[in-house]
């Protein structure tokens, strides 16, 4: 009933044992994963991953890290690879004002991200966002393509803008860093948050739960998150992990 709505099995974290720990996700609990590109090559080797497991899926986008020597003109070849069947959004994209530094590096990301934006309406694909440190810049780009959907990756909103992307029809997905100790804002939004709303990941290898923070993390872990959830919600992880399958399904139209 695993549904790992957000996981880079590109990342040379996984080179070692890539196609071995792929293989085994299915009988481990595992049924879907969309893998997100952060720009035109990582994207193509999603795209690969997606037509050798028939369980993963893949996006296509560039990351505002990953925008060195990319022109908008270079859209047209994110446009190609949003054509291929196994491709359900247009991902990883947004702002970052945490690595992103300077004004004119920070402006060329916004411009990006409205680009992509207007893509995926374009398109009718769902937009997986990135935000981090940039939410009112982020919050304004997203006010402005009313006919846009998405969800907010690894989400790190804060409570009123949580309520205005629910409000404007988003979804909100949320990773490992639920279950940390010193986390505030996301447990707050999860006791509210409708959960016909709610999608979970990993980011892969990035944010594994506790107790594995810091390690690899890989899909097998989502249920350690559907416990977190399921305590602040007042159901059972199975719920959790039902509402989420279903959930990402609907959002990823898959199935």
């Amino acid at each position: 009933m695993i549904f790992d709505t957000h996981a880079h099995y590109y990342d040379d974290a996984f080179d070692a044992d890539r196609d071995a720990l792929l293989s085994s996700l299915p009988e481990r609990g595992v049924d879907l994963v969309v893998c997100p590109g952060c720009d035109l090559d990582s994207a193509r080797q999603s795209l690969a991953l997606a037509e050798r497991y028939p369980y993963l899926y893949f996006a296509a986008g560039f990351h505002p890290e990953n925008l060195e020597g990319a022109e908008l003109s270079h859209l047209d070849q994110v446009k190609a690879l949003c054509a291929h069947e196994k491709c359900v959004a247009v991902g990883e994209i947004g702002l970052d004002y945490y690595w992103v530094k300077t004004p004119e590096d920070r402006a060329r990301s916004r411009d990006f991200f409205d680009a992509q934006l207007s893509l995926a309406e374009e398109l009718d694909l769902p937009a997986i966002v990135h935000d981090r440190d940039a939410h009112k810049d982020c919050m304004d780009i997203v006010k402005a393509h009313p006919n846009a959907r998405g969800v907010f990756h690894c989400c790190a909103l804060g409570p009123e803008d949580a309520k205005r992307a629910v409000d404007w029809g988003w979804m909100l997905s949320f990773t490992g860093n639920i279950t940390f100790h010193n986390a505030r804002r996301a447990p707050e939004i999860l006791t509210w948050l409708p959960l016909d709303r709610l999608m979970l990941e990993t980011d892969a290898p990035y944010m594994a739960p506790e107790p594995y923070r810091g390690r690899r993390c890989d899909s097998t872990l989502i249920p350690l998150m559907a416990e977190k959830v399921a305590q602040l919600k007042g159901l059972t992880p199975v719920e959790v992990l039902v509402a989420t399958l279903e959930n990402g399904k609907r959002f990823f139209s898959i199935g």
